[in-house]
Order: C-alpha cells, then structure tokens, then sequence
C-alpha cells in the first residue's frame, strides 16, 4: 500500500524561522510534496521561496496554477491567492479573504482534506490568533494525520492554542521534534479515500472563487444576527466542535474571536467617522455664529452659540469614549 505524500503546514507571526527551519532539516529524497501557506503581504514582494530554498536541499518556490505537484518540492501560497490543492494540481483560488487574509490556511486544508485527506499530514506552527483550526479540524475528519506545534514552543502561541482548542490533533510537538515525526507518518501507509461531503466542496468552490450560495448556508449553518465586516451582508455561524465561526454567502469567513477584533475596528471606524461629522459641525456653526455676531444679528448669534457649545461638548464626550474604547481594546488584545 502507498504512503502518505502531502504534507500541508500553516503558519503565520514567526512562521519565516520556523519554515527555515524545516527546510533545513528535510532530507533531499523527502517523501512528500510540501505546501506551505504563512501570512504574506501582498504589499510588498517576498523572497520566502529563496531563504527556504537557500536553507536546505528542497528547491522551494511559489505556487503557480495548474503546476503539478511532486515530492521533495516546497510550494508556498504565494501573496493574495489562496492556495488549493485539486488531486495533483496546484490552483490559485481569488475567492474572498478568509480571517481577513489571503492566502488563508483553512482553504488549504480543506482542499487537501477532500482530494487526498488519506494520504495527507497536516501542521498548525506558530502564529496569532486562529486561521488553521477550522481547516486542521476538517483535515482530520477526512483521514489526514494532525501536527500541532507546541504552544509553549512556539514563537506566538495563538494558533496553536486555538487548533487545540477546537479538537484534539494526533501530535502536539516541539517544532524541533517535527522533522522527525513528518518522517515517520509520511511513512506510514495510506488510509481509505472518504466521500467529501457537500459543505466541503462548497466551501473549497469558495476559496477557488466561485459564487456563494445562501441556500447551501442555510443548509450548512444557522443565520446569525452578526453584519460581515468587509460587504455588511448577513453571516451564518457554524460550529465545529467547540470552534464557532462565521461566513457570509460572499464567502468571507472569520472565527469567534477574528470576527470579535474585525467588529471592534468597524467600531472603531464609526466612532471616528461620528467625530469627525463633529468637528465639521463645530467649524460650521463658529463661523455662522462670527457672521451673525459681526453682522449685528444678536439673536442669532446666541443661537448659533449654543448651538456651537452643544457641539462641542459632543465631541469631548465621543473623544473621551474612543480613548476608552481604545484602552480597552488594548488590554482585551494583551490577553
């Protein structure tokens, strides 16, 4: 029977080192094709491919569509595209930003989960926050063996913590321990190909960049009373074990607590917006009032006094609540 030969890795904070790393450490004749989705900016150009390939003997390159994959290669999800495995190809999927971020790693675990799950080893490493836990969650259900770096050992903690949290991955580890263990699970014998159920593939059709469907989320997940942060459209809440997280029928995706920072920085957005309608209010009414006033206009001048003292104690106030607002978003983050 085969062996295992798909090894999907999601990282992002401290994710350059921790790859570097790896790449250091895989054997020439490594076993699998390696495809690895890390946080990129799409606003400035990487040169992730050449510090990998520079680092060990696997040439590492970003992904391109419709390249077919082979073993001993490293292909990483290059900027702005998600990264999607279809059977033996590569695909780079525009659909919308999953936990505000593109390339996502759920979208790469889910479709590695429906094309080869059986014959696929999966790994959360460092990073914040929790892109990974919902895709690393599928994967196993689909037949994949899970990999969890270490919180304690990793450089930021959150994404770890967050994929332990939803399930329990078949091996939580030291990212110096993973070498070795991709080694020996790579080794180990294919499972058998499971049916990928229909919320799979819509979700993968997602991440590709097909449209969505609110007939299908109604099916998948129950309607919240939450507004995407990016279109302002309804979002439905799904629940993965103890994960929850929230899509809209766009297809823009967050967990709980990405979807609880994004509702702050609308927050934070409308406030600013509120003291800035404010301010222009402040400046209207002080200039109506000098016209009245030097114009000899006394009961409208006064009008236009108060009306400028209401203003202006309305925006000591928002100034006041943003600054608290803002501390406690602060702390919240600190936790």
């Amino acid at each position: 029977m085969a062996n295992r030969n798909v090894l999907a890795i999601g990282t992002s904070a401290g994710g350059v080192e921790a790859l570097r790393f790896l790449a250091s450490e895989f054997p020439r004749d490594f076993p699998a094709s390696v495809l690895a989705v890390i946080h990129l900016s799409a606003q400035y150009q990487s040169s992730l491919d050449s510090i990998l390939t520079q680092a060990g003997p696997l040439p590492a390159r970003f992904a391109k569509d419709d390249t077919t994959v082979e073993p001993a290669q490293i292909y990483i999800g290059p900027p702005d595209s998600h990264l999607i495995l279809e059977g033996d190809k590569l695909r780079l999927g525009q659909g919308p930003r999953e936990n505000n971020t593109r390339p996502a790693i759920d979208p790469l675990f889910r479709s590695v989960a429906q094309c080869c799950g059986y014959r696929a080893v999966g790994a959360v490493l460092t990073g914040t926050l929790g892109d990974g836990a919902s895709g690393l969650h599928t994967l196993h259900e689909y037949g994949g063996l899970t990999v969890v770096q270490d919180p304690n050992d990793a450089a930021f903690s959150g994404m770890p913590e967050a994929a332990l949290t939803n399930f329990t991955p078949d091996h939580v580890t030291s990212l110096a321990g993973m070498p070795v263990l991709f080694q020996r699970l790579l080794n180990e014998p294919q499972g058998k190909p499971i049916e990928p159920s229909s919320d799979l593939i819509y979700e993968v059709d997602l991440a590709k960049g097909r449209n969505g469907s609110m007939s299908q989320l109604d099916q998948m997940a129950e309607r919240s009373l939450l507004a995407c942060p990016d279109c302002h459209g309804v979002m439905w809440q799904i629940k993965e074990g103890d994960l929850i997280r929230y899509r809209c029928h766009v297809g823009h995706a967050y967990t709980a607590e990405l979807m609880s920072l994004a509702l702050d920085e609308t927050l934070r957005r409308a406030l600013n917006s509120g003291l800035r309608a404010l301010d222009e209010r402040i400046a209207l009414s002080r200039r109506l009032f000098e016209q009245a006033k030097n114009a000899g206009r006394t009961h409208l001048a006064e009008s236009w006094r108060k009306k400028l003292a209401e203003c202006e104690q309305e925006a000591e106030i928002l100034r006041d609540s943003i600054k608290r607002f803002d501390h406690l978003a602060a702390r919240s983050v600190q936790r």
